[in-house]
C-alpha cells in the first residue's frame, strides 16, 4: 500500500476531482479501532443537512470546525458520502462551537456541563488558554486539584494527536497512515519520523521502502545519507527473505544497493559493515564471497541447527519406546484392518530406533497410515504424542487422520501477542515424549529453530511432508536442507499403492513430479455421468476465452456436475497478473458469484458479503494467519468492520484491519500450500512462461482431493513438466547440519 497515495481509501470508482468543503463534526457515527477509520456527520456552512464523512479523523471530537479534501462518491447501501483523503482542524468559531468541542466526551474529565463552565470562565479565549497554558484549567471554580492535573493531562494528549495529524500531513502522508504511525510510536511520532523515516517501512504495518524514501526526500533527507543506505540494505534483506532466501552474497547485495538507490558501489559497501558492525547485520564468510545475513536470520538458522543436532544425538535423545515392534505393528494391522507394505513397515521402525525422522513422498505414498500406525504404537505404549502442523487447515486435517487432537504449531508453541514470543521455549519445554509434525516443508527457519529449541531432549521428533513441493513461504527451505544434511535419518517413499493409483490425481502428479505429460482423461468434465475421472484438461489457447472458462467452471459447471458449493473448488494460479492471473479470476469470480451483494471498499479493494477471502499476513492475536481462506459472513459498511468464518470459528476485522484481506476465490500456487480443496482449477498458459515450473505445477495438482481440472494450453503445459530447474534458496542449514 503507498503511504501517499492510498491512505485514506481512495479506489477505482471514485468519481470526480478532489473537493475542498469545510463544516462543523455534527456527529460521530463509528471510530475503528487506532481511528484508522471513521464514519462521521458534517454540517457544511450554507447548505441544509449533513454531509456523510469517511476515513481516518483520528483525535477529532464532535463540535470541532474541519477543512476537508476528498472524492464524492456512492455507496450502494448508505448513499453519497465524501471520502477523506486529508484534514484540517479548525478552532471553533463561536462560544457554542466551543462548549460542544470540549464536552464531545473525547478528552477524559471534561462533559457537557464542565464544558460550558470552562467556556464561561475562558470565554472565546478557552483553546487558546488551553494551549498555552493547560494547568489554568484550576482557575475553573468548583474544580479539585487531581481533576485538573487529570484534565490537564487528556488536554496535552490530545493536542499532541493533532499535532502529530498535521506535521504528518503536511508532508504528504495520508490520515489512515499518519493514524497508524501516532498508534505505533504515540507522542514521540513527530521525532522517531525526524530522526529515522526509514524506520516506518520495517515497524508500521502496510508502509514499505519506497513510501519511506519518499518521505525521507521530502523531509530533507540525502539521497548518500547514511541511514537511507542502511535502510535499502535491511530492505534488500526482507525482499530476499520475501522470496525464501536467508542471506544474500555481500558482492551482489552491494550491487543491488547501489543500483537501487542510485548511489556509489563505496558507500553500499560501507553500509553493509555498519550495519555488521552494530549486529543488525551478520557477515559470514562462504568459501571466497561473503553472505550476508538479516541478524535475526541468522540466529534462527544457527540455532535450528544446533539444536536438530542435540535432538538427533543417540547419547542425548529419545530413548528407544517399551515396544516390540513386530508385535505392535501386527496389533496395528488387526485393528486398523489393513496389511501394511514392507516400505511402511520399515518407515514405523525408523521411528521407533531414532530419535529424529523425516518421512517425504508425493501423494498416494502412505503417508497417512505410517502415521496413524506411529501414533496408535506409540499412544498405546503408554507415550504422551503431540500432533501439530504449520495452519489450522492442515492440522485439522491431521487430527481428521488420527482421531487425535492436532494443534497449529504456533499454538502448541503457546504464541503470546503481547511480548511476541512464545510461551514454550528452552526454560518451559514442549511437554511430550513424540511430537509428529505433518506439511513440514512449509516450516520456514524462524519457526523451525523455535519449535526445536522448544524440545527437551528425549522428545522423539517425526518430521512428514513432501519435500518435492513448493518450500515455505518463510526463508528457508527446511525440510529439503535437513534431508541433504544427511544428518537425519530420511524415509523416501515411493510406492503408489492400488487404491490411490486409481486416482488420475495421484497418477499425474507423480508423471508431473518424474518430468512426463499427465494423462488428460476426458476432454472435459462434464461429460457423461458414467465417466468417474477425477482428472481433466480443457484446451484453450485465447487468454480471455480461458479465463471465462475458469469462471464458468467455478461458477456452474462444477458444482452442477458434481453437486459442489463455488466455495469448495479453488483457482490455483501461476502468477497474480494477466488476464489469467489471480487478481483478474478473482474480479471474474466475484461478479459472477456475489454481484448485487452488500458492498464494502477498502482501499482498492471491493468486498462483497458472502466473498471467499485470504488472509495475507499472519495475524497472531486472531491467530490466523498467511493463507487461510475464509468467508465474510457479515458486513458492515458504515462501520467499515466485517466478520470472517474460517473453518468453524468467526473472527472480527475492523476497517484498519481489511488490508490484511484480499479475495480467494482464485490464488497463486504459492499460497495454498498446508491446504487441500475439494476441487481445484488449475489456469496454464504461456502467458505464465516464467513461473511455469515442473514443482509449481506438481504442488498444484497435489491440492486437490476430489477433483483437478487444467484450463490453457498445451505447450504451456509440455514447458511447465520439462521445466524441472528448481529456484535454490540462499541457505545454509544444510551446510550446519553436515558440519
Amino acid at each position: 500500500m503507498d503511504l501517499f497515495e492510498r491512505g485514506a481509501g481512495r479506489h477505482p470508482a471514485e468519481s470526480g476531482s478532489e473537493e475542498t468543503v469545510e463544516g462543523t463534526l455534527e456527529r460521530i457515527v463509528f471510530a475503528g479501532k487506532g481511528g484508522e477509520f471513521t464514519v462521521a456527520r458534517l454540517k457544511v456552512a450554507g447548505q441544509e443537512g449533513v454531509v456523510t464523512v469517511v476515513g481516518a479523523l483520528l483525535g477529532v471530537p464532535v463540535g470541532a470546525r474541519l477543512r476537508l479534501c476528498g472524492r464524492r462518491e456512492h455507496n450502494p447501501r448508505f448513499g453519497p458520502q465524501l471520502r477523506v483523503t486529508s484534514y484540517t482542524e479548525l478552532a471553533p468559531e463561536t462560544l457554542e462551537g466551543i462548549r460542544r468541542y470540549l464536552g464531545s466526551g473525547l478528552i477524559k474529565g471534561i462533559g457537557p456541563e464542565f464544558a460550558a463552565r470552562i467556556v464561561e470562565n475562558f470565554g472565546v479565549h478557552t483553546l487558546e488558554v488551553l494551549d498555552a497554558d493547560p494547568a489554568r484549567i484550576a482557575e475553573v471554580p468548583g474544580i479539585g486539584r487531581v481533576r485538573a492535573q487529570a484534565v490537564k493531562d487528556a488536554w496535552l494528549s490530545q493536542r499532541e494527536i493533532r499535532q502529530v495529524m498535521v506535521f504528518l500531513q503536511g508532508y504528504g502522508v495520508s490520515p489512515a497512515f499518519a493514524a497508524r504511525i501516532y498508534r505505533r510510536y504515540g507522542a514521540a511520532a513527530i521525532l522517531r519520523v525526524r530522526e529515522n523515516p526509514y524506520r516506518l517501512a520495517f515497524d508500521v504495518w502496510g508502509i514499505g521502502f519506497l513510501s519511506a524514501d519518499r518521505l525521507a526526500g521530502a523531509l530533507g533527507i540525502a539521497k548518500d545519507a547514511e541511514i537511507r543506505i542502511e535502510a535499502g540494505v535491511r530492505h534488500l534483506l526482507d525482499e530476499a527473505a520475501g522470496a525464501g532466501h536467508c542471506f544474500v552474497p555481500r558482492a551482489r547485495l552491494c550491487e543491488t544497493v547501489a543500483d537501487r538507490l542510485e548511489v556509489d558501489l563505496r558507500l553500499a559497501e560501507a553500509a553493509v559493515d555498519r550495519l555488521g558492525r552494530a549486529g543488525d547485520v551478520a557477515l559470514e564468510p562462504q568459501g571466497e564471497e561473503t553472505a550476508v545475513f538479516d541478524a535475526a536470520v541468522y540466529r534462527a538458522e544457527r540455532s535450528a541447527a544446533t539444536e536438530l543436532l542435540r535432538l538427533a544425538d543417540p547419547s542425548r535423545g529419545a530413548d528407544p519406546p517399551p515396544v516390540e515392534l513386530t508385535a505392535a505393528i501386527a496389533a496395528y494391522e488387526q485393528d486398523a484392518g489393513l496389511r501394511l507394505a514392507p516400505s511402511q513397515a520399515a518407515a514405523i521402525g525408523q521411528v521407533m530406533s531414532s530419535p529424529v525422522v523425516v518421512i517425504t513422498g508425493g501423494p498416494g505414498v502412505g503417508k497417512t497410515t505410517i502415521v496413524r500406525g506411529i501414533v496408535n504404537i506409540l499412544a498405546g505404549a503408554g507415550q504422551e504424542v503431540a500432533l501439530a502442523a504449520p495452519t489450522g487447515r492442515a492440522a485439522k486435517r491431521l487430527s481428521e487422520v488420527t482421531g487425535r487432537p492436532a494443534l497449529t504449531l504456533h499454538r502448541l508453541l503457546e504464541w503470546r501477542p503481547a511480548d511476541a514470543s512464545f510461551g514454550r521455549n528452552v526454560k518451559r519445554p514442549i511437554e511430550a515424549d513424540v511430537l509428529i509434525v505433518d506439511e513440514a516443508s512449509m516450516v520456514d527457519i524462524r519457526l523451525a529453530a523455535d519449535l526445536f529449541a522448544a524440545l527437551p531432549s528425549g522428545t522423539r521428533l517425526v518430521l512428514v511432508g513432501d519435500v518435492d513441493q513448493l518450500p515455505s513461504v518463510g526463508p528457508g527451505a527446511v525440510l529439503a536442507d535437513v534431508i541433504a544434511s544427511g544428518r537425519i535419518p530420511t524415509v523416501r517413499l515411493t510406492e503408489i499403492f492400488r487404491q490411490a493409483a486409481q486416482s488420475l490425481i495421484v497418477t499425474n502428479a507423480h508423471r508431473v513430479h518424474d518430468g512426463l505429460l499427465p494423462e488428460l482423461g476426458a476432454p472435459h468434465p462434464d461429460g457423461p455421468a458414467a465417466d468417474r475421472r477425477d482428472f481433466f484438461f480443457m484446451e484453450q489457447d485465447e487468454p480471455q476465452a480461458a479465463a471465462a472458462l475458469v469462471r464458468d467452471l467455478v461458477s456452474v459447471r462444477l458444482p452442477r456436475r458434481y453437486n459442489l458449493s463455488p466455495h469448495d473448488v479453488q483457482v490455483l494460479c501461476p502468477m497474480h497478473r494477466g488476464p489469467l492471473g489471480a487478481g483478474n479470476l478473482n474480479h471474474l469470480l466475484q461478479e459472477a458469484l456475489t454481484a448485487g451483494g452488500l458492498e464494502l471498499r477498502r482501499g482498492g479493494r471491493l468486498f462483497r458479503q458472502g466473498d471467499r477471502v485470504m488472509q495475507m499476513r499472519n495475524n497472531y492475536d486472531k491467530d490466523v494467519f498467511n493463507g487461510d481462506v475464509g468467508r465474510l459472513a457479515r458486513l458492515d459498511p458504515e462501520a467499515g468492520s466485517a466478520l470472517v468464518t474460517f473453518d468453524d470459528r468467526e473472527v472480527a476485522y475492523e476497517g484498519d484491519e481489511l488490508d490484511e484481506l484480499a479475495l480467494a476465490y482464485a490464488a497463486t500456487v504459492h499460497k495454498s500450500q498446508g491446504s487441500e480443496y475439494p476441487a481445484v482449477v488449475i489456469p496454464i498458459h504461456t502467458q505464465h512462461y516464467v513461473m511455469l515450473q515442473r514443482n509449481l505445477l506438481y504442488t498444484a495438482v497435489t491440492r486437490g482431493k476430489r477433483l483437478v481440472v487444467l484450463v490453457g494450453s498445451k505447450k504451456a503445459l509440455g514447458i511447465a513438466v520439462r521445466n524441472g530447474e528448481v529456484a535454490t534458496r540462499a541457505t545454509r542449514l544444510a551446510h550446519r547440519l553436515g558440519k
